[in-house]
């Protein structure tokens, strides 16, 4: 019976693993099998510790030394994971394979990332959730359309609301989740996808909100990061909510698009797309 259980929550773990960052499952049966061959030479084998140990840094190193050179063969790159113009807004998107594009993909990010940096005195931008590094149509939960290396979620900009300074950074630890909402008469699309589309608005109850009353969107440089984007041939999609086109002055940019209520929202950060 416990080994049962126990070859069950191994397995339980494996699918957390390769939901979360495509190739840990793989990783650890890996150790797991090792372990094995090792038993028949070394009593500590049969302990668990060095698996439970042992997996972390296994992991790691294939994150960061394999994983990377393997990735171009099936025609994706990884993000820089410690760029000084361009970075993820959290390292847990590296450490979970997250940052893979394709190299045009990667060129758009680094070419609108050092515009930015120019114009608005070393403006970082902040990269969230890109692709997974292998195999076209493998999720990347709980996004629809990250499956191809060819989307990206970019943070806006934000600025202290206490004295107007710019920030570095985003109200939401993970970018996501903490909106600039609709105001005065601005489209109010959140309130229609809030009916019926529970999903729509999840992610305000998941992610902490103490930052949403201390930094405010940065209508200048989210703009002027938009209108970068939208002039760039090579971006075919921009998702954001319909209130932020309008205020952002977007209007003119048809592939600045509202994503649909069966996505989540969008006034926390754009989806760009080839």
């Amino acid at each position: 019976m416990l080994r049962a259980l126990a070859k069950v929550s191994i397995l339980l773990v494996v699918i957390m693993l390769t939901i979360l960052t495509q190739v840990g499952g793989i990783i650890l049966l890996l150790c797991i099998g090792f372990a094995y061959v090792m038993r028949k030479r070394w009593k500590w084998a049969y302990k668990p510790w060095p698996i439970i140990f042992g997996f972390p840094l296994v992991y790691l190193f294939f994150t960061a030394a394999i994983v990377p050179l393997l990735a171009p063969l099936g025609g994706r790159v990884s993000l820089p994971c410690f760029g000084d113009k361009l970075s993820p807004l959290t390292i847990g998107t590296c450490i979970c394979n997250r940052q893979y594009v394709t190299p045009q993909l990667k060129s758009v990010a680094e070419d609108a990332a050092l515009e930015m940096s120019v114009s608005y005195n070393g403006s970082k931008l902040y990269y969230l959730d890109a692709n997974f590094p292998f195999v076209d149509g493998f999720p990347l939960i709980p996004h629809l359309s990250h499956k191809d290396g060819k989307k990206l979620d970019l943070a806006f900009y934000y600025l202290d609301a206490n004295n107007g300074a710019p920030l570095d950074g985003a109200p939401s630890p993970i970018g996501y989740g903490v909106y600039s909402g609709p105001v005065g008469n601005e489209p109010d699309q959140t309130k229609q996808c809030g009916k019926g589309n529970w999903q729509y608005g999840i992610m305000e109850h998941i992610v902490p909100q103490g930052n949403a009353n201390k930094m405010h969107l940065d209508e200048k440089r989210t703009k002027e990061l938009m209108v970068i984007l939208g002039d760039d041939r090579r971006v075919k999609k921009m998702f954001i909510e319909p209130h932020l086109k309008q205020r952002l002055g977007l209007m003119g940019y048809a592939k600045v698009r509202f994503q649909g209520c069966h996505s989540v929202r969008h006034d926390d950060h754009v989806h760009i797309q080839l």
